[in-house]
């Protein structure tokens, strides 16, 4: 809701060339009225996430505070400023996804946080990160038109295509790392199985970082690989936890 409001109201959803993947919904532009309503709903949203986490914090314990605010920091904050950072903006999403939803959930669900719980949130820390980075490829110059500073802004989008291929990479390297060093189950290796198109994802990106026509069908691909991954490696945390 936020970041569709604040979108619209930058002038930015007017300059995008729209893809499936990335220069927003096209809702508020398509219904200006609807921005107040819009603006409300997202921050209503917002006081909501915080009365459940005060809930959790009773319940389940105030270590959960310092993670709850860090959360809710990238919320407010992830429009308006840190879009203006470049490494805060890489890092967020894949920190809201990876660390701070998993160690979170762990936490309410053991009663403690858990190095093994961190280890397994740098997975999708590094494919939410990658999704990310990837969809902001075709709106670099309606984004910094507003101000904005992320990585493929600031350092180009063919070196942006190579921190991309090192953090799905990375991702399937901490896969293989934690079920051979006997961190999670050897059944989460299901998780591999996306492996050929992962790579063929990498040279994809790094052969049509500047030709976003051929690049918008690795952005679905990319989609799918995230997903499919990451629900592979549920599945077989669970398998192996239920062996």
């Amino acid at each position: 809701w936020l970041n569709e409001y604040y979108d619209f109201k930058s002038g930015l959803d007017a300059s995008t060339e729209k893809t499936p993947f990335s220069g927003g919904s096209g809702t508020l532009p398509d219904n200006p009225a609807a921005a107040g309503a819009t603006f409300y709903a997202g921050w209503f949203s917002f006081l909501a996430v915080c009365l459940i986490g005060l809930y959790f914090l009773f319940t389940a314990g105030y270590a959960l505070l310092l993670l709850g605010l860090v959360g809710l920091l990238i919320i407010a904050a992830y429009t308006p400023w840190i879009t203006r950072k470049p490494l805060l903006c890489l890092l967020a999403p894949g920190l809201g996804f990876g660390p701070i939803m998993v160690m979170g959930a762990s936490f309410i669900l053991m009663g403690r946080y858990s190095v093994t719980a961190f280890l397994i949130s740098l997975v999708p820390l590094c494919f939410v990160s990658a999704l990310l980075l990837i969809n902001q490829f075709p709106d670099v110059e309606a984004d910094q038109k507003v101000g904005r500073r992320h990585l493929p802004i600031v350092i180009g989008r063919q070196a942006s295509a190579r921190v991309y291929a090192g953090l799905i990479g990375g991702a399937f390297v901490a896969i293989l790392a934690l079920a051979l060093f006997g961190v999670t189950p050897m059944l989460s290796a299901i998780a591999m199985l996306p492996v050929p198109a992962a790579i063929w994802l990498m040279r994809r990106a790094n052969q049509s970082a500047e030709d976003i026509t051929q690049l918008v069908p690795a952005l679905g691909v990319n989609v799918a690989v995230t997903l499919s991954t990451l629900l592979l490696f549920n599945i077989g945390l669970y398998m192996g936890a239920m062996a």
